[in-house]
């Protein structure tokens, strides 16, 4: 199915589409086959040998990957102006994770010979996708850092102050995160157990920190909650 991309979208901050100056988006945008899906749709299956990429133009998918023991890990989120699958495309090996929307999405399919051409004819875009793919780098060694030093408790707020700077809507109540979570969710990405998960939302919300309803949640206080963390401003 072939649809119009989205007029004019304001792309979220550090997507691979806000990196690039708007003729070589343009350029980007044109490549692939559109499609438009429901929330609950796999794009990419784990483990599967495949090449192509995916553009997400709007919405929100999470990249999961499975554990020796069966669960799932959450990985990461990915919004509209996101690339996902390039490490296949670019090394030729099986995908290292699945990728599902959370919502109802809108995306692009690119083969990796029209992408590798596209690189080729926009150095720039190489650079930006060699700085995505390093501020992904660095995001998953913080995690890596942060499982090994510090509670669980630290940990939550952590990725909760991270959500809301990538996935938050300042209102006049706090900064809403626009990420539909679930408790097992937030519970794989900080690397906590769902009953640790749910005492700690418990104190967040008794100190005036967070608020949360059906998977959703607003940051009341957000220095309050990065004092938690222990985020120091060099990482905001």
């Amino acid at each position: 199915m072939r649809h119009e991309p989205a007029q004019n979208p304001q792309w979220p901050y550090g997507t691979f589409l806000q990196r690039l100056s708007p003729p070589v988006r343009s350029a980007l945008l044109g490549l692939g086959v559109r499609r438009k899906v429901p929330a609950g749709q796999i794009l990419i299956h784990e483990g599967q040998q495949q090449s192509h990429l995916v553009l997400i133009e709007e919405g929100l998918t999470k990249v999961t990957a499975a554990l020796p023991d069966g669960r799932t890990a959450l990985l990461s989120l990915r919004v509209g102006g996101d690339l996902v699958g390039e490490m296949s495309a670019l090394n030729d090996r099986p995908r290292s994770a699945t990728v599902t929307t959370c919502s109802a999405a809108r995306y692009s399919v690119i083969s990796s010979e029209r992408f590798r051409a596209f690189l080729r004819e926009n150095p720039d875009a190489a650079l930006e996708l060699a700085a995505m793919v390093s501020d992904r780098l660095r995001w998953s060694n913080r995690r890596r850092i942060d499982f090994s030093s510090y509670p669980v408790k630290i940990r939550v707020a952590r990725v909760i102050a991270e959500l809301s700077r990538t996935h938050g809507r300042q209102t006049p109540d706090g900064v809403v995160i626009d990420v539909r979570l679930t408790q097992p969710e937030l519970a794989s990405i900080c690397g906590a157990s769902e009953t640790s998960v749910q005492k700690i939302l418990r104190e967040l919300r008794t100190d005036g920190l967070v608020d949360t309803d059906y998977r959703r949640m607003t940051v009341r206080d957000l220095p309050g909650l990065q004092q938690v963390g222990q985020i120091h401003a060099d990482e905001c």
